[in-house]
């Protein structure tokens, strides 16, 4: 599969000294109008994202490429990303590519999978599904401090890695403070999308812009909880409901009972869940907070 997508020849070019030689390119992924590759080597690897020029044209993936390379350089200069984390960005024949570093790890939902079953009630599950949190939230609060918000909280654009912390990705959606022109912020993953938002989608045309707070990132931080943890999305809906009877759904905060769908009884852990997942914005915890808290369970 990775030879017959292979990645920009443009940036393989430029990522070949970064990783050494022998390397080896996989394709990890081709949707939504992007393609992601793993590029490893001697020297480590890298993620490589290119936009997909025969995608659906409605999404333009060349410009949210730039968009989320400008955001990497703002957030590190900001203080709010570990400067490692971008790699390098550039033009090919097809569009636009970004490397960032590689995170070994894997997403929250597969991570989660002992933790959904009655066996997860374990003495040595508990104090790791507090780390997740806790770090989740702590990487979030650099960027909230900074006056950013990630904007696309959702489990995979999370990795868990070996030693339990989590690890953000995916910063093409987050809005910080003076942004410029960008493409308008329309929500990213209906299942965590925080109820203010789902209201303000609905309450807008489709060209409009929405300002993401910090706020939205810790409801989209407890839904995602909620769900790796429980198999169920927090808000109930068929899977083929439209998009619009979705958000409608999540701006009336109504979200399933946590005690009648938990795989398992575990106070501390669903208590932060149910604090993320206030209706009211002004309610939830700051992400530094939220860190405290769990750091405390």
């Amino acid at each position: 599969m990775g030879e017959a997508l292979p990645p920009p020849a443009e940036a393989v070019g430029l990522l070949r000294d970064r990783v050494g030689e022998p390397f080896t390119t996989r394709l990890l992924s081709d949707r939504r109008g992007s393609r992601a590759w793993k590029i490893e080597g001697p020297r480590g690897a890298v993620a490589l994202k290119a936009n997909n020029p025969d995608g659906d044209p409605a999404r333009d993936k060349a410009t949210e490429m730039v968009q989320e390379d400008n955001h990497l350089v703002r957030l590190i200069g900001a203080g709010a990303l570990n400067p490692g984390y971008r790699v390098d960005a550039g033009a090919w024949e097809g569009g636009r590519w970004l490397a960032v570093r590689w995170v070994d790890g894997v997403p929250v939902w597969r991570a989660f999978a002992l933790a959904r079953g009655p066996e997860g009630d374990r003495p040595s599950v508990r104090p790791w599904l507090l780390g997740v949190a806790r770090t989740w939230a702590e990487r979030l609060a650099r960027m909230h401090v900074a006056g950013w918000a990630h904007a696309d909280v959702q489990p995979t654009n999370t990795l868990i890695a070996n030693d339990g912390h989590a690890e953000v990705i995916d910063y093409a959606l987050a809005c910080g403070p003076d942004d410029g022109p960008r493409l308008p912020y329309r929500g990213a993953l209906t299942h965590t999308t925080a109820p203010e938002i789902a209201d303000a989608i609905l309450a807008t045309t489709a060209d409009t812009h929405i300002q993401a707070e910090p706020p939205a990132d810790i409801w989209g931080l407890g839904a995602s909880l909620f769900w790796c943890w429980t198999g169920r999305r927090p808000v109930s809906y068929e899977d083929d409901t439209p998009r619009e009877d979705k958000l409608k759904a999540i701006a009336k905060t109504a979200t399933l009972p946590l005690n009648d769908v938990r795989p398992w009884a575990f106070p501390e852990f669903e208590a932060a869940i149910r604090a993320c997942l206030a209706p009211a914005p002004e309610n939830r915890p700051s992400a530094t907070d939220l860190a405290a808290l769990l750091t405390t369970s």
